[in-house]
């Protein structure tokens, strides 16, 4: 690895990195990067270091790490772009609990560390894919829902639309603060002026507040539709996602039922020949 000669204090950290049975790359490069951005510039030689001992680690640390260090890059202007496309690519490679962890990170993070989050998903120069084709009914059918205030039938269609377990479409529906909303409208392609009704109406906590539904639909026209859809991405490989129970070698599918019918055959048989039986003994009674 390259040690940093503006950094000469790190010398140690960046020595022991590279002893085996010692990993200490998460905290490397997250204090490589927190005092990167301290600086307001620098020079070509210092950005050359930078992004090569980052490129050399980023690809060996969690998920947590990097959305720490995008989150940091993202506040800074002059952000290397190679470093910023790196996190990109090594969040869709990351192993899906990792990818858990990075959901649960944004949706208990306050608006801008997940403004942050949303920014390391970004991939600088990527080609657009411009905007989505609206999945027109169900578009319909969400906005009629939020205007109703119908929150568990918006949940209901948004699974179905999105593609995403139930539990996390019920959790994106009944987010206060609005911007899973607002990366759910951008995959799918919505207009603006439609995300706005539903942000007025769905979610009161969101509707009452008019300064933090501009705020939204800022956001909105800011997201990029590929940060969108790598974030839409993620939820879908969530583990959330329900697993399905395992087939039976052999059952009927109404098997209980059948038993049921059975005992009830039984059952309604005897009551019959009891009958019978009782009728002909008040025959024989009434005949002396």
């Amino acid at each position: 690895m390259m040690k940093l000669p503006d950094y000469p204090h790190l010398d140690g950290l960046v020595d022991l990195a590279c002893r085996d049975g010692v990993d200490i790359r998460p905290t490397l490069l997250r204090v490589l990067t927190d005092l990167y951005v301290q600086k307001p510039s620098h020079s070509t030689d210092e950005e050359a270091q930078y992004v090569e001992l980052a490129l050399g680690l980023i690809d060996s640390v969690d998920a947590p790490t990097r959305a720490a260090v995008a989150a940091s890059l993202a506040k800074y202007p002059a952000a290397p772009a190679a470093i910023l496309r790196k996190l990109g690519s090594a969040e869709q490679l990351a192993p899906d609990g990792e990818i858990d962890d990075l959901i649960e990170r944004f949706f208990t993070a306050a608006a801008p560390e997940r403004r942050a989050i949303l920014g390391g998903l970004e991939v600088p120069d990527a080609p657009s894919r411009g905007s989505a084709p609206p999945a027109g009914e169900l578009i319909r059918r969400l906005e009629t829902a939020a205007l109703q205030r119908n929150a568990g039938e918006f949940s209901r269609v948004l699974e179905r639309a999105l593609g995403v377990s139930p539990e996390l479409a019920e959790r994106i529906t009944r987010d206060h603060s609005g911007e899973p909303i607002v990366i759910a409208a951008k995959a799918l392609g919505m207009s603006a002026a439609v995300v706005q009704r539903i942000l007025l109406f769905l979610d009161p906590a969101i509707g009452q507040s008019v300064e933090r539904v501009h705020d939204l639909a800022r956001l909105f026209d800011d997201l990029a539709p590929e940060t969108a859809d790598r974030m839409l991405s993620m939820w879908r490989k969530s583990a959330s996602q329900p697993q399905r129970a395992p087939k039976r070698t052999y059952e009927p599918m109404h098997w209980d039922d059948e038993r049921r019918s059975a005992r009830s055959l039984a059952t309604s048989t005897v009551r019959r020949r009891v009958s019978r039986s009782d009728d002909q003994s008040r025959t024989r009674n009434s005949g002396r």
